[in-house]
């Protein structure tokens, strides 16, 4: 038990970190955001109070430290500096080094850990003291009318703890110490859920509590005693009392009946008030009964309140319903969804199976199951899709600190944070993004006196966006910096030997260069860049994704790099063709049309492996010639015209059989190096198709033609 729950605090302090850096880059541009301030609080806070609950001394000592700076921000004691950001950024580092090295055994420098204290200690020592803004009151210093002091109000808090919470480590009582240190606290234990001792576990905990608390605090410092069980328990604060009672729902609390205040707590309804109250002769029968008031005068006033109470009853708005989550590991989920391609298989076969047949009712039942296996499919995938926005938060410490590192000032911008792709996906895209993102910094963005006299703004951009095209996603990285430099790559290329001086090429064709392994337009070798393997890293991985990457870019101006990217990878819509007796997939994402190729055609074309296609000339690759599959070819053969990397390029086959939902399988150990070959899939019959890297095939067709046209 233990283990799991020391895998849970892991897992959650991981997700607590990147939270905590995303709000201090936030911070460092608001800051005096009380909210970002407050969220960096409770993020420590959690960190160090979980830490210890689980065994984790190390980090809840040195987070301790870290919180304790900015609580006395949050309480206007310091302010929001540079400095203050390095250092909480450097300590978010070291924690996370020690929960690594937690995991890993390896043993952390603490001395780098010492450093970072003593540099924040360092810091407050110069920072005026002053009162602290949460403290007990104390009638003889309570602030008179319209002094600055912080408001005292009194709050109603109903802390309910789940049955199990002493097992996971919590003490309840030192929660309600907390509390006390807020203010004036009075605190009333309730035991109506304590079993008789024969049904009780010595483990569980049965009672709950009822607080009363006068603070000058405001709600999250209340919440922020609670954080760390907020999961584990029923927690209910309501603002009953302040010193302006007109924010407190139009009404003096000071004065509200008992029945009202138990109706209030959800301890008792209003019928139970109301048979209480039948016992009694109402207010209006006693009156009249005493001929203090007549009868009319008695029902004019009901009268009103019934009004009054139907007017509000038709302005309150019907309370939201609570959402649940829970959490699941990452292996459970791919489990689910080998388990729904699995299935998908099967539903193919049973298709199959049944238009053979042709049973009515055996085709029907076949009709339903495919239904069925396309929702669970959809939703099973959807699962997997997480919003883009988590790994955009990580670049912008990335852009931060190498902007400072290279002398440059340089702002990141985000877009399309909300746009969602598959885990798998976005834990690929991590590494090429970190190249593209190095080399903008690098290359792309000028110093600030180049850009100045330049005519541009000193402060460069980089903007990194996401958003859907189809199936597929579209993560553009675009700079304002300086462009590519057409003539430059060009001639290095030539250099290279990577095109001849006379190749007539586009500003695509000749951008993309730049991905070939080991070029690179630095001058001299730095820790940034200059070794001639970042945007090789980035083409070999978006491909691995298969996806494709192209470059938009004007001197002076600016560059733009847009990576494609299927939503998933692990089932995909496809086209399924044959050749021979062995059956291919293409995934239908790349697809445009699909034409006749007769003898005719191939004779026209002169031996070359050229068609016209609605009046264009598309050049195409036989497969069949490509992996040397023997027999007749048909009479009319079949191009599938795909894009690759923007370009049009056919791949001729023998039949095209149609549409088919993929499950990607990967290839065994022996056969990962066969070029042009993704993976493979179970067909309906049992039998395997291999799933084309279209990529690949056209660029080892085009090498073929480039290296035949030299050797002439």
């Amino acid at each position: 038990m233990m283990d799991t729950a020391t895998a849970t605090y892991r897992e959650e302090a991981a997700e607590l970190l990147a939270e905590l850096e995303t709000s201090l880059l936030e911070l460092e541009e608001r800051p005096d955001d009380i909210d970002l301030i407050n969220r960096v609080f409770r993020a420590m806070h959690t960190i160090k109070g979980s830490g210890s609950m689980f065994g984790f001394d190390e980090i809840a000592a040195f987070t301790h430290e870290v919180e304790t700076v900015f609580d006395m921000v949050r309480n206007g004691r310091m302010v929001v500096t540079r400095r203050l950001l390095d250092l909480t950024l450097k300590s978010r580092d070291h924690i996370t080094a020690l929960l690594e090295a937690s995991a890993s055994g390896e043993v952390i420098n603490k001395a780098a850990g010492d450093a970072i204290i003593a540099s924040l200690h360092q810091l407050t020592a110069q920072e005026p003291a002053a009162a602290p803004a949460c403290s007990r009151p104390d009638p003889a210093s309570a602030p008179a009318a319209g002094d600055s002091a912080k408001e005292y109000k009194t709050w109603r808090i109903r802390f309910r703890p789940r049955q199990e919470v002493l097992m996971r480590g919590t003490n309840p009582i030192t929660l309600l110490h907390e509390l006390r240190e807020l203010g004036t606290c009075r605190v009333v234990a309730q035991f109506d859920d304590v079993p008789l001792l024969a049904d009780m576990n010595g483990e569980h905990l049965y009672m709950y509590w009822d607080i009363i608390l006068t603070c000058n605090c405001g709600l999250a410092a209340i919440k922020d005693v609670f954080i760390f069980v907020e999961e584990d328990c029923e927690l209910k604060i309501e603002l009953i009392d302040s010193e302006n009672c007109d924010d407190v729902n139009g009404d003096d609390p000071g004065y509200k009946k008992l029945g009202e205040i138990l109706i209030e707590r959800g301890d008792l309804s209003a019928e139970d008030i109301q048979k209480a109250l039948r016992l009694q002769k109402r207010l209006g029968e006693l009156l009249i009964d005493q001929g203090i008031v007549s009868p009319e005068k008695v029902q004019s006033a009901l009268a009103e309140q019934e009004h009054v109470k139907t007017n509000r009853e038709q302005r309150t708005s019907p309370p939201a319903k609570d959402t649940a989550s829970i959490r699941v590991p990452a292996e459970k989920l791919d489990q689910l969804v080998n388990l729904v391609g699995e299935m998908v298989t099967v539903q193919a076969h049973l298709t199959q199976v049944a238009n053979a047949v042709r049973n009515p009712v055996f085709m029907n039942i076949a009709e339903e199951v495919e239904r069925l296996t396309n929702e669970l499919r959809e939703t099973t995938l959807n699962i997997r899709m997480l919003p883009i926005g988590t790994t955009f938060s990580k670049f912008k410490r990335l852009v931060r600190d190498l902007s400072r590192e290279l002398g440059k000032e340089i702002e990141m911008e985000t877009f399309g944070a909300d746009t969602e792709l598959d885990k798998t996906v976005i834990e690929k895209l991590n590494e090429p993004l970190v190249h593209i993102i190095r080399n903008s910094i690098d290359h792309g963005i000028e110093p600030p006196a180049v850009r100045v006299a330049a005519g541009k703004p000193a402060v460069g951009t980089v903007q990194l966006g996401a958003e859907h095209s189809g199936d597929s996603v579209l993560i553009t990285i675009r700079d304002d910096g300086a462009g590519l430099d057409r003539e430059a790559i060009r001639a290095k290329a030539v250099d290279k030997g990577l095109i001849a001086a006379t190749d007539e090429l586009s500003d695509a064709e000749i951008f993309d260069q730049i991905f070939a392994p080991g070029f690179s337009m630095a001058a001299t070798v730095t820790s940034v860049s200059g070794r001639g393997v970042g945007m090789d890293v980035v083409k070999r991985g978006i491909e691995g994704l298969r996806g494709s990457i192209a470059i938009d870019s004007r001197q002076g101006q600016g560059t733009a790099i847009t990576l494609k990217l299927p939503l998933t990878l692990a089932i995909i819509e496809s086209l399924l063709v044959r050749i021979g007796d062995s059956h291919f997939v293409l995934p239908l994402t790349t697809v445009e049309e699909c034409i006749a190729l007769t003898r005719a055609d191939v004779a026209a074309a002169h031996g070359r492996n050229l068609a016209r296609v609605r009046g264009k000339v598309t050049p195409y690759i036989s497969l069949r010639e490509q992996f040397a599959i023997g027999g007749r070819r048909p009479d009319i053969e079949q191009i599938v015209i795909v894009s690759v990397h923007g370009h049009s390029i056919g791949f001729v086959v023998d039949f095209v059989v149609g549409e088919h939902q993929t499950v990607i399988k990967p290839l065994g150990r022996m056969y990962q190096d066969v070029k042009g070959i993704s993976g493979a899939t179970i067909l309906g019959d049992g039998s395997v198709a291999l799933i084309l890297d279209l990529v690949v095939l056209a660029r080892t067709a085009e090498t073929a033609e480039h290296d035949q046209f030299r050797s002439r």
